[in-house]
């Protein structure tokens, strides 16, 4: 036990891993008492401890018992029997924090402790992964423990029937990926009647891979989208417009944040193509968004980097995995644009119905727990964004990996030269190499350089996502070469084939530092797993993309003391710390743009919460009548308000829009005292016509046919409303940046504008609503006294 603390004291206090080992003691004693059992006791213990939980035992009481109880399950049913390690593991995880597991010790095995545990609480735990494959991997092997043991598991997958969704949550444990649920959460709440809706209270999830879901995929929001024609002489206008701009004279554009807006030329420019006087008129918006995102079009999405083209249509790259992105499109036109750009036929524009940050989708867990190999370098943001702390698991081997200094050249040129050679020379020797690169442009230059030498390699990128795993799986046999993106494959282990551990085992050389160290960590950890030898190198430029947008100033200043030998490797010993100090930039520069747009979508995410609430209010407990009631009163008030501002003298007061606005509402017309000088004793003198529409809509409630549409008519109106609002705060986010304020943070502006903003629409959909339905039962009223 000890030799593990101090193999991994550099990574894992002893402190933090005492307090596990003296449960782990706890679990081993009670091995035997299980290993005893038959399997229909081992069965029945599901339900003592379950009764235990409802009687009030701790949960924590219940952890050592429980985790036996599974270890010997996974004994008779899988034939795995978890390490010590993998029990520490599964304690992180079960107390909501996250489990730092190197490749290869058996994650996958880890979750089945605490998903046992946690669904014995009996509100369901949902297990997220990065794709379908692993989720349904997941679901048949760990899923025969917990079947088991008694417990039902679900599995949640894009294009399930509703059935079987609702099916699926309501199991004990429900495996899918997490965009998924995030989508059923968008699409409960656009559901017509709570039938429709298929996900219960959350409870308790597990994350794998938590920082490629929580993390790398956290820049995109999840977004429900609605299908709407595009102008399509409008985009191929603007992109012809973007495609002569110039950068610097026409537009700026930050490579670090991506910003990118237009210089006054080229608002000029703009405003002389389509004959208009100024294009920040508020007439102009739609004109200017066009262009606006023509030009991020060509300045932000490279072909074959963050999309391919193929039949005619533009698919999106997922600029971490390397694959294919099925069925997601760029939104508020931005797709359209990229399709005017690379002359393809334009599809119909997403017009957003629902949306939501992954980060504020999963800060709605009350429990939220995650593995991964690499997650210490995000500890920061882990904690503070989502409360969880990263807990450095030892390995069940040591670790005899190689991980050798990086090597810079000057010139891309000089260092594909040095990859193409470096594999041959082990290539030649049987020992398999994986080249990892950032991207399908550079995995396709990366096997020209192999081309030269006559190699022969498997390529593996988003083009042939339906080999990945197969390819990745054979990546440790003798003499393979394998070139894929960095991500590929992800979940898949490499096994090293026969005699390969003799030549040293599997290569790994890394083409480009990424964005993120953790995931030049993870390329690594594909080699060495289980104990296993390996080694791993980086090979690098400083023309690699990383330096160009990141550190220009520091490379041109690096470029004067520069010392270089005849293959074109920069001999200076203080090159390292330039590509670390990089390094680290981007990495503050992504967390920045991270948290700038989870505090954009606080400010919605609030606004959610009370549409989302007014929506099941109406559906889960009927009070449409009591909120219409409510309604009525608020329009009434705000009727009288909104014409008697308080700034101005009630001379001024507007007596004549008031009397309109709330005699479109009641039964008899009334007539307001224009000499009245006090807001309260206007509104109080309308009591009586209020109580008379109240009492006139009270009336209906018997009435089963107008029971049924009431609640249609106001659901119909509020995502209306929705939809028009989140246009309207797109819109807003992306004029903030235009405006020039002095001494104003935008985001302040954005909070304002935005509140001001759902104030106003709010009210009027609450108006709106009282309107349609007063009007629509004065008719049915009106037909009944005919008849």
């Amino acid at each position: 036990m000890f030799s593990l603390f101090n193999r991994n004291k550099e990574k894992t206090s002893y402190r933090e891993l005492k307090r596990y080992y003296k449960i782990v003691n706890q679990i081993n004693e009670l091995e035997t008492n299980y290993t005893k059992l038959s399997d229909d006791e081992l069965k029945s213990m599901t339900d003592t401890f379950k009764n235990r939980i409802q009687n009030g035992e701790n949960l924590s009481n219940i952890i050592p018992e429980a985790f036996a109880v599974v270890r010997e399950a996974s004994k008779r049913v899988l034939n795995m029997r978890h390490f010590d390690v993998q029990l520490i593991g599964g304690l992180v995880l079960t107390e909501g924090n996250i489990s730092e597991m190197a490749t290869g010790e058996g994650k996958t095995l880890v979750a089945s402790l605490p998903t046992y545990v946690r669904a014995l609480e009996g509100k369901g735990v949902h297990v997220i992964t990065v794709n379908d494959y692993l989720a349904k991997r997941d679901f048949d092997l760990i899923g025969q423990i917990h079947r088991f043991l008694g417990l039902t598991v679900g599995l949640n997958l894009p294009m399930m029937q509703q059935d079987e969704k609702k099916e699926a949550y309501n199991a004990d444990i429900t495996y899918g990926v997490g965009t998924e649920f995030g989508f059923d959460y968008l699409r409960d709440n656009m559901a017509r009647s709570i039938e429709d809706k298929v996900q219960r209270p959350y409870h308790f999830a597990i994350i794998d891979e938590v920082d490629s879901v929580l993390i790398d995929e956290a820049k995109t929001p999840l977004i429900i989208a609605g299908k709407m024609e595009a102008n399509e002489e409008l985009h191929r206008i603007a992109a012809r417009l973007a495609k002569r701009f110039k950068k610097d004279e026409d537009y700026d554009f930050d490579d670090e944040t991506k910003a990118t807006s237009l210089t006054d030329q080229g608002i000029e420019k703009v405003e002389a193509a389509f004959g208009v006087d100024n294009l920040y008129d508020l007439d102009h918006q739609t004109l200017y968004h066009y262009v606006i995102q023509a030009v991020r079009a060509h300045v932000m999405f490279e072909r074959d980097v963050d999309y391919i083209v193929k039949d005619d249509k533009i698919f999106l790259v997922d600029m971490f995995t390397g694959r294919i992105m099925e069925g997601r499109t760029l939104s508020d036109g931005l797709h359209q644009a990229i399709e005017a750009k690379e002359g393809v036929p334009i599809t119909e524009e997403n017009k957003s119905q629902a949306q939501i940050t992954i980060q504020n989708y999963f800060r709605m867990y009350p429990k939220l727990a995650g593995m991964t190999g690499t997650a210490k370098t995000q500890e920061k943001e882990f904690l503070e964004v989502y409360g969880m702390n990263v807990i450095q698991i030892p390995t069940n081997k040591p670790k005899i990996r190689m991980d050798e200094p990086d090597i810079i050249f000057e010139t891309i040129h000089a260092k594909y030269q040095f990859v193409a050679e470096e594999a041959k020379r082990r290539h030649e020797k049987g020992q398999p190499v994986l080249i990892g690169t950032t991207s399908i442009l550079q995995s396709e230059k990366v096997v020209k350089y192999l081309d030269k030498y006559k190699l022969q390699y498997q390529l593996l990128n988003a083009k042939t996502v339906e080999q990945e795993v197969e390819l990745i799986s054979e990546a440790g046999q003798k003499g393979r070469i394998t070139v894929a993106t960095n991500m590929a494959g992800r979940g898949t282990d490499i096994v090293l084939g026969e005699g390969v551990a003799e030549l040293g085992g599997l290569y790994v050389i890394g083409t480009e530092k990424h964005e993120s160290r953790r995931i030049d960590n993870q390329l690594r950890g594909r080699s060495g797993r289980q104990g296993d030898p390996g080694e791993s190198r980086f090979i690098l430029s400083i023309e690699d993309d990383m330096f160009r947008r990141f550190a220009k100033d520091e490379l041109e200043k690096f470029k004067k003391k520069m010392v270089v030998d005849k293959t074109k490797r920069i001999t200076n010993k203080d090159v390292q710390e330039l590509i670390d100090r990089t390094q680290r930039i981007v990495e503050g520069a992504h967390f920045s743009m991270r948290e700038y747009n989870l505090k954009l979508d606080d400010v919605i995410n609030d606004q959610r919460r009370v549409i989302y609430n007014l929506r099941d209010s109406i559906l889960k407990e009927k009070r449409f009548i009591e909120q219409l009631l409510k309604m009525l009163s608020e329009t009434v008030d705000f009727a009288i308000r909104d014409n008697a501002p308080e700034e101005l003298s009630p001379l001024d007061w507007n007596f004549e829009k008031m009397e309109q606005n709330v005699n479109s509402l009641f039964l008899t017309p009334v007539s307001i005292n224009n000499e009245e000088s006090k807001v309260n004793r206007i509104i109080d003198s309308l009591e009586p016509s209020i109580e008379e529409l109240s009492n006139f809509i009270e009336s209906f409630k018997d009435n089963d046919e107008i029971m049924e549409l009431i609640p249609n008519v106001m659901l119909s109106f509020i995502d209306s409303m929705w939809v028009k609002h989140l246009e309207q705060m797109a819109h807003l986010k992306e004029g903030i940046g235009l405006r020039q304020y002095q001494q104003e943070d935008p985001m302040r502006i954005y909070q304002r504008e935005g509140l001001e903003l759902f104030g106003k629409n709010y009210q009027e959909l609450r108006r709106s609503i009282v309107v349609e339905i007063v009007k629509f039962m004065k008719r049915i009223k009106s037909i009944q006294e005919e008849q």
